[in-house]
Protein backbone atom coordinates (compact mmCIF):
# COMPACT_ATOMS: atom_id res chain seq x y z
CA UNK A 1 0.00 0.00 0.00
CA UNK A 2 1.06 3.58 -0.65
CA UNK A 3 1.42 5.49 2.58
CA UNK A 4 2.13 9.16 3.19
CA UNK A 5 5.77 8.22 3.80
CA UNK A 6 6.30 6.04 0.70
CA UNK A 7 8.85 8.03 -1.33
CA UNK A 8 8.61 8.39 -5.08
CA UNK A 9 11.62 7.18 -7.07
CA UNK A 10 10.42 8.28 -10.51
CA UNK A 11 7.26 9.28 -12.31
CA UNK A 12 6.06 9.51 -15.87
CA UNK A 13 4.22 12.77 -16.54
CA UNK A 14 1.96 13.01 -19.60
CA UNK A 15 4.35 10.75 -21.50
CA UNK A 16 3.90 10.15 -25.20
CA UNK A 17 6.21 8.09 -27.37
CA UNK A 18 6.04 8.23 -31.16
CA UNK A 19 7.98 5.79 -33.32
CA UNK A 20 9.65 6.99 -36.51
CA UNK A 21 6.78 6.77 -38.97
CA UNK A 22 4.18 8.29 -36.67
CA UNK A 23 2.90 5.36 -34.57
CA UNK A 24 2.04 6.79 -31.12
CA UNK A 25 2.77 3.74 -28.96
CA UNK A 26 2.45 5.43 -25.55
CA UNK A 27 -0.37 7.95 -25.06
CA UNK A 28 -0.41 10.64 -22.40
CA UNK A 29 0.68 8.22 -19.69
CA UNK A 30 1.26 9.37 -16.10
CA UNK A 31 2.36 6.89 -13.45
CA UNK A 32 4.47 6.82 -10.27
CA UNK A 33 7.28 4.41 -9.39
CA UNK A 34 7.71 4.04 -5.65
CA UNK A 35 11.13 3.56 -4.10
CA UNK A 36 12.17 -0.01 -3.22
CA UNK A 37 8.96 -1.40 -4.68
CA UNK A 38 8.26 -3.68 -7.65
CA UNK A 39 5.77 -2.38 -10.22
CA UNK A 40 4.44 -4.80 -12.85
CA UNK A 41 3.24 -3.73 -16.29
CA UNK A 42 0.58 -6.07 -17.68
CA UNK A 43 -1.54 -6.06 -20.82
CA UNK A 44 -1.94 -7.90 -24.13
CA UNK A 45 0.84 -8.07 -26.71
CA UNK A 46 1.36 -4.83 -28.60
CA UNK A 47 -0.22 -2.61 -25.93
CA UNK A 48 2.93 -0.52 -25.37
CA UNK A 49 4.36 -2.12 -22.21
CA UNK A 50 7.89 -2.69 -23.49
CA UNK A 51 7.85 0.63 -25.35
CA UNK A 52 7.00 2.41 -22.11
CA UNK A 53 9.62 0.43 -20.19
CA UNK A 54 12.35 1.37 -22.67
CA UNK A 55 11.56 5.06 -22.34
CA UNK A 56 12.99 4.87 -18.82
CA UNK A 57 16.54 4.28 -20.01
CA UNK A 58 16.33 6.05 -23.36
CA UNK A 59 16.70 2.83 -25.37
CA UNK A 60 14.65 4.40 -28.15
CA UNK A 61 17.44 6.93 -28.69
CA UNK A 62 19.36 4.17 -30.46
CA UNK A 63 17.04 4.46 -33.48
CA UNK A 64 16.70 7.77 -35.38
CA UNK A 65 13.36 9.50 -35.76
CA UNK A 66 11.78 8.29 -32.54
CA UNK A 67 10.26 11.03 -30.40
CA UNK A 68 9.42 11.51 -26.71
CA UNK A 69 6.90 14.02 -25.39
CA UNK A 70 6.27 14.71 -21.71
CA UNK A 71 8.62 13.83 -18.88
CA UNK A 72 10.08 11.02 -16.80
CA UNK A 73 11.27 12.64 -13.60
CA UNK A 74 13.77 11.01 -11.24
CA UNK A 75 13.59 11.74 -7.53
CA UNK A 76 14.92 13.16 -5.28
CA UNK A 77 16.96 15.27 -7.73
CA UNK A 78 13.94 16.15 -9.90
CA UNK A 79 15.80 15.38 -13.15
CA UNK A 80 13.77 14.91 -16.32
CA UNK A 81 15.72 12.05 -17.89
CA UNK A 82 14.08 12.69 -21.29
CA UNK A 83 15.61 16.16 -21.48
CA UNK A 84 17.92 16.17 -24.55
CA UNK A 85 20.59 17.82 -22.39
CA UNK A 86 20.74 14.70 -20.17
CA UNK A 87 23.32 12.14 -21.36
CA UNK A 88 21.54 8.83 -22.16
CA UNK A 89 24.68 6.90 -21.08
CA UNK A 90 24.35 8.40 -17.61
CA UNK A 91 20.64 7.56 -17.62
CA UNK A 92 21.51 3.92 -18.38
CA UNK A 93 23.94 3.85 -15.45
CA UNK A 94 21.16 4.99 -13.11
CA UNK A 95 18.51 2.80 -14.76
CA UNK A 96 19.72 -0.65 -15.84
CA UNK A 97 17.83 -3.12 -18.02
CA UNK A 98 17.48 -6.91 -18.18
CA UNK A 99 15.99 -8.25 -21.41
CA UNK A 100 13.61 -11.05 -22.27
CA UNK A 101 16.32 -13.43 -23.45
CA UNK A 102 19.67 -13.63 -21.69
CA UNK A 103 22.12 -11.55 -23.75
CA UNK A 104 25.62 -12.01 -22.31
CA UNK A 105 28.44 -10.47 -24.30
CA UNK A 106 30.90 -12.82 -26.07
CA UNK A 107 33.36 -12.29 -23.24
CA UNK A 108 34.32 -13.97 -19.99
CA UNK A 109 31.96 -14.04 -17.02
CA UNK A 110 34.24 -11.49 -15.31
CA UNK A 111 34.36 -9.10 -18.29
CA UNK A 112 30.58 -9.22 -18.72
CA UNK A 113 30.11 -7.84 -15.22
CA UNK A 114 33.05 -5.42 -15.47
CA UNK A 115 31.77 -3.94 -18.74
CA UNK A 116 29.76 -1.04 -17.28
CA UNK A 117 32.61 -0.14 -14.94
CA UNK A 118 35.03 0.06 -17.88
CA UNK A 119 32.51 2.25 -19.77
CA UNK A 120 32.71 4.55 -16.73
CA UNK A 121 36.49 4.59 -17.22
CA UNK A 122 37.19 2.86 -13.91
CA UNK A 123 40.71 1.41 -14.19
CA UNK A 124 41.51 0.35 -10.61
CA UNK A 125 41.69 -3.45 -10.84
CA UNK A 126 41.10 -3.97 -7.15
CA UNK A 127 37.96 -1.84 -7.27
CA UNK A 128 36.72 -3.67 -10.38
CA UNK A 129 37.39 -7.04 -8.70
CA UNK A 130 35.38 -5.93 -5.66
CA UNK A 131 32.47 -4.60 -7.73
CA UNK A 132 32.36 -7.76 -9.90
CA UNK A 133 32.22 -10.00 -6.82
CA UNK A 134 29.62 -7.78 -5.17
CA UNK A 135 27.42 -7.79 -8.29
CA UNK A 136 27.69 -11.57 -8.76
CA UNK A 137 26.76 -12.06 -5.11
CA UNK A 138 23.88 -9.60 -5.54
CA UNK A 139 22.61 -11.69 -8.46
CA UNK A 140 22.92 -14.90 -6.42
CA UNK A 141 25.37 -16.53 -8.82
CA UNK A 142 28.77 -15.95 -7.16
CA UNK A 143 29.06 -19.43 -5.64
CA UNK A 144 28.38 -21.02 -9.03
CA UNK A 145 30.97 -19.02 -10.98
CA UNK A 146 33.66 -17.84 -8.53
CA UNK A 147 36.11 -20.53 -9.70
CA UNK A 148 35.47 -19.97 -13.42
CA UNK A 149 35.36 -16.21 -13.87
CA UNK A 150 37.49 -16.42 -17.02
CA UNK A 151 35.16 -18.95 -18.69
CA UNK A 152 33.03 -17.69 -21.58
CA UNK A 153 29.62 -16.51 -20.40
CA UNK A 154 28.02 -18.62 -23.14
CA UNK A 155 29.06 -21.76 -21.20
CA UNK A 156 26.49 -20.99 -18.51
CA UNK A 157 22.94 -22.37 -18.50
CA UNK A 158 20.03 -20.12 -19.57
CA UNK A 159 19.06 -19.32 -15.99
CA UNK A 160 22.67 -18.64 -15.05
CA UNK A 161 23.10 -16.38 -18.09
CA UNK A 162 20.08 -14.34 -17.01
CA UNK A 163 21.46 -13.96 -13.48
CA UNK A 164 24.80 -12.94 -15.04
CA UNK A 165 22.95 -10.25 -17.01
CA UNK A 166 21.36 -9.09 -13.75
CA UNK A 167 24.86 -8.97 -12.18
CA UNK A 168 26.08 -6.91 -15.15
CA UNK A 169 23.17 -4.52 -14.62
CA UNK A 170 23.88 -4.31 -10.88
CA UNK A 171 27.58 -3.51 -11.25
CA UNK A 172 27.00 0.19 -11.95
CA UNK A 173 24.89 0.60 -8.76
CA UNK A 174 21.63 1.48 -10.54
CA UNK A 175 18.75 3.13 -8.72
CA UNK A 176 16.11 1.47 -10.91
CA UNK A 177 16.16 -1.87 -12.75
CA UNK A 178 13.93 -2.59 -15.73
CA UNK A 179 12.98 -6.19 -16.47
CA UNK A 180 11.38 -6.96 -19.86
CA UNK A 181 9.74 -10.38 -19.42
CA UNK A 182 12.90 -11.67 -17.76
CA UNK A 183 11.69 -15.26 -17.27
CA UNK A 184 9.77 -15.97 -20.49
CA UNK A 185 12.69 -17.98 -21.92
CA UNK A 186 13.41 -19.87 -18.68
CA UNK A 187 12.21 -23.12 -17.11
CA UNK A 188 10.07 -23.06 -13.92
CA UNK A 189 13.02 -23.57 -11.54
CA UNK A 190 15.08 -20.78 -13.11
CA UNK A 191 11.93 -18.60 -13.15
CA UNK A 192 11.44 -19.12 -9.41
CA UNK A 193 15.10 -18.19 -8.81
CA UNK A 194 14.75 -14.94 -10.78
CA UNK A 195 11.50 -14.03 -8.99
CA UNK A 196 13.11 -14.61 -5.60
CA UNK A 197 16.09 -12.55 -6.68
CA UNK A 198 13.85 -9.66 -7.79
CA UNK A 199 12.20 -9.63 -4.35
CA UNK A 200 15.61 -9.47 -2.67
CA UNK A 201 16.83 -6.72 -5.00
CA UNK A 202 13.81 -4.55 -4.21
CA UNK A 203 15.27 -4.05 -0.73
CA UNK A 204 17.91 -1.80 -2.27
CA UNK A 205 16.52 -0.54 -5.58
CA UNK A 206 13.29 0.10 -7.48
CA UNK A 207 12.03 -2.38 -10.09
CA UNK A 208 9.72 -2.01 -13.10
CA UNK A 209 8.89 -5.34 -14.78
CA UNK A 210 6.92 -6.21 -17.92
CA UNK A 211 5.25 -9.61 -17.69
CA UNK A 212 2.59 -11.53 -19.62
CA UNK A 213 2.28 -13.90 -16.68
CA UNK A 214 -0.60 -12.84 -14.41
CA UNK A 215 0.52 -15.20 -11.65
CA UNK A 216 4.02 -13.74 -11.77
CA UNK A 217 2.70 -10.19 -11.49
CA UNK A 218 0.56 -11.22 -8.51
CA UNK A 219 3.49 -13.02 -6.85
CA UNK A 220 6.29 -10.50 -7.21
CA UNK A 221 4.87 -6.98 -7.53
CA UNK A 222 3.73 -4.37 -5.02
CA UNK A 223 1.93 -2.32 -7.68
CA UNK A 224 0.41 -3.26 -11.01
CA UNK A 225 -0.39 -1.15 -14.07
CA UNK A 226 -2.71 -2.45 -16.80
CA UNK A 227 -2.03 -0.99 -20.25
CA UNK A 228 -4.07 -1.27 -23.43
CA UNK A 229 -3.38 0.35 -26.83
CA UNK A 230 -0.71 2.60 -25.37
CA UNK A 231 -2.87 3.94 -22.55
CA UNK A 232 -2.75 3.31 -18.82
CA UNK A 233 -6.16 1.83 -18.04
CA UNK A 234 -5.69 1.16 -14.32
CA UNK A 235 -2.93 1.43 -11.72
CA UNK A 236 -2.91 0.47 -8.05
CA UNK A 237 -1.51 -1.82 -5.42
CA UNK A 238 -1.35 -5.37 -6.76
CA UNK A 239 -3.79 -6.94 -4.29
CA UNK A 240 -6.46 -4.39 -5.18
CA UNK A 241 -5.89 -4.70 -8.94
CA UNK A 242 -6.21 -8.49 -8.83
CA UNK A 243 -9.09 -8.76 -6.33
CA UNK A 244 -11.11 -5.56 -6.81
CA UNK A 245 -10.22 -3.85 -10.11
CA UNK A 246 -12.18 -0.66 -10.62
CA UNK A 247 -12.30 -0.89 -14.42
CA UNK A 248 -14.19 -3.61 -16.28
CA UNK A 249 -11.43 -3.74 -18.92
CA UNK A 250 -8.92 -4.66 -16.21
CA UNK A 251 -11.20 -7.33 -14.76
CA UNK A 252 -11.82 -8.84 -18.21
CA UNK A 253 -8.08 -9.05 -18.89
CA UNK A 254 -7.14 -10.49 -15.49
CA UNK A 255 -9.91 -13.11 -15.59
CA UNK A 256 -8.99 -14.18 -19.11
CA UNK A 257 -12.11 -12.93 -20.86
CA UNK A 258 -9.93 -10.72 -23.02
CA UNK A 259 -6.34 -10.66 -24.24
Amino acid sequence: MVTATTPLKAEARNLNFIYNGGNRAVKNLSMPLYENKITALIGPSGCGKSTFLRCFNRMHDLYPGNKYEGQIVMHPDNTNILDPAVDPIEVRMRISMVFQKPNPFPKSIYENVAYGLRVRDIKNKRLIDEKVEEALKGAAIWNEVKDRLQDLAFNLSGGQQQRLCIARALATDPEIMLFDEPTSALDPIATANIEELMSELSNKLTILVVTHNMQQAARVSDYTAYMYLGELIEYGDTDSIFTHPTRKETEDYITGKFG
